[in-house]
C-alpha cells in the first residue's frame, strides 16, 4: 500500500506538477530552488489538509468516492507508477490520471477519456480565443521590450499569486492519482505521513528545475517572461476551477494543460504573423473571414458548456473538439501566403498529443496486462 503510494507520488508530482510549476520554475530560475519548494510546499500542505478536514478523511476531494479501496494489493498494481517514472524520465508528459486510475477501475477509462478530450478542447479554444486579445494588447509588447525593476516587483507578486491559485487547483485534482493507494479515509497519522513524503518528493523535483517535462515549457513562446507565464497560469486555474466543478470524475491535467499551450501558442504565432504581414488579410480573405466566423462558434460553445455543466453529452464533446481542430486549420491556412507560417507550432503540437495519446494505449495495455496477470485471461472485470 505505502509502496504504491510512494511510487504514484513520486510518478505524479515529478510528471504533471511541472504542467502548473514549470512556467512559475521557468520564470524564477534566478531565485534559490528551496524558497521556491517553501511557496509550492505550504500551498500543497495547506490543500491537502483542507481536503482531510473538510471530507472527513477523504483528501481526494470525493474523486475516489466510485474507486473502490483494494485493501490486499498485490505487486502488479505498482506496474502504473512504475512505468510512469520511466516516461517521465525519459521527457514525455503522460496522463497520470489514465495509468494509474484505469488500474482500480478500467470501466471508468472512456468516461476519463471523454472528459479529457472536453479538458482539452475547452481549455485550446479559450486560449486561442484569450490570446488573440492578450498577444495584441500585451505579449507582443512582452516579446519587444523588456521589464523594468519595478514592474517586475508588480508583476512577481502576480504571479506568485496566479501560481498559488492554479496550484491548489491542480492537487485538488490530482490528489486522486496518489492516494488510490491508501484508504479512502485516512487517520491523521496517515495525513502527516503521506504528506512529508509528498514535500520530500516536491523538494526533489525543485532541486532538479523541474526535471526533462520542463523542456515542453521552455519550448513554447515567452513562458520564461513573468507576465506571460502570469497569465497562463491564472487562465489554466480558472480552467481547472470549472472542471473542479463541472464534476467529480477524475480526468488528465496533462491534456488541459497542453490544450492551453497549443491554443496559447497559435495565437501568439498568428496574432505576430497578422503584424508583421498585414497582407496576408487580402490575400487569404475567405480564410480570414472563416476564423472570425469560428471564433464567434468558439465563444457560444464555450459558453453552452458551461451553461450545462453535469449534463454535458459525449455529442458536445465532439463538436467542441470539431471546432477546434477547423479553428487551427483555418488559421494556417490563413497565414500561410505571409512568410510566418505556423508549421512548426503545429509540428510541436502534434508531438505534444502524440505523446498523451501515447500515454493512453500505453494506459490501456497495462490494464489488459494486469488482467491477465491476476485473472490468467484478457476478460472479465478486475
Amino acid at each position: 500500500m505505502w509502496t504504491g503510494f510512494i511510487l504514484a507520488g513520486y510518478a505524479v508530482v515529478g510528471n504533471d506538477s511541472i504542467q502548473t510549476l514549470g512556467t512559475f520554475l521557468s520564470s524564477n530560475e534566478d531565485r534559490p530552488w528551496y524558497v521556491l519548494w517553501a511557496f509550492a510546499g505550504s500551498i500543497l500542505a495547506a490543500t491537502l489538509i483542507y481536503g482531510w478536514m473538510e471530507y472527513t478523511g477523504d483528501v481526494s476531494y470525493g474523486r475516489l468516492e466510485k474507486y473502490p479501496f483494494v485493501a490486499d494489493m498485490t505487486w502488479p498494481y505498482l506496474l502504473p507508477p512504475l512505468v510512469l517514472m520511466v516516461l517521465t524520465r525519459t521527457g514525455i508528459p503522460v496522463s497520470t490520471s489514465f495509468l494509474v486510475l484505469t488500474f482500480f477501475k478500467p470501466a471508468g477509462l472512456l468516461d476519463m477519456t471523454m472528459k479529457s478530450i472536453l479538458g482539452y478542447a475547452l481549455a485550446f479554444c479559450v486560449a486561442i480565443l484569450v490570446w488573440q486579445i492578450v498577444t495584441r494588447t500585451l505579449d507582443k509588447r512582452f516579446i519587444e521590450n523588456g521589464i523594468s525593476e519595478s514592474s517586475k516587483r508588480n508583476w512577481t507578486i502576480l504571479q506568485w499569486c496566479s501560481t498559488g491559485f492554479l496550484w491548489g487547483q491542480w492537487l485538488i485534482q490530482d490528489f486522486a492519482n496518489i492516494y488510490v493507494y491508501l484508504p479512502r479515509t485516512i487517520t491523521g497519522l496517515e495525513m502527516t505521513v503521506s504528506l512529508s513524503i509528498l514535500l520530500l518528493m516536491l523538494g526533489i523535483i525543485f532541486y532538479a528545475k523541474g526535471g526533462k517535462i520542463q523542456k515542453i515549457v521552455k519550448s513554447k513562446t515567452n513562458t520564461t517572461d513573468i507576465r506571460s507565464a502570469t497569465i497562463v497560469d491564472f487562465i489554466y486555474g480558472i480552467v481547472l476551477l470549472f472542471f473542479k466543478e463541472f464534476s467529480n470524475v477524475p480526468m488528465s491535467t496533462t491534456w488541459v494543460f497542453l490544450g492551453l499551450l497549443a491554443g496559447r501558442e497559435i495565437a501568439i504565432r498568428y496574432k505576430l504573423e497578422l503584424h508583421r504581414e498585414p497582407s496576408d488579410v487580402e490575400r487569404a480573405p475567405l480564410a480570414h473571414y472563416a476564423g472570425i466566423a469560428l471564433n464567434g462558434l468558439l465563444l457560444l460553445l464555450i459558453a453552452y458548456v458551461v451553461y450545462l455543466r453535469d449534463d454535458i453529452n459525449n455529442l458536445v464533446i465532439i463538436v467542441m473538439a470539431a471546432a477546434m481542430i477547423a479553428r487551427a486549420a483555418v488559421v494556417y491556412f490563413e497565414t500561410i501566403p505571409g512568410h510566418l507560417n505556423l508549421k512548426q507550432a503545429f509540428w510541436d503540437i502534434g508531438k505534444d498529443l502524440g505523446k498523451i495519446t501515447f500515454g493512453l494505449v500505453i494506459s490501456i495495455v497495462l490494464v489488459y496486462v494486469m488482467r491477465f496477470i491476476t485473472t490468467g485471461s484478457f476478460g472479465g472485470e478486475l
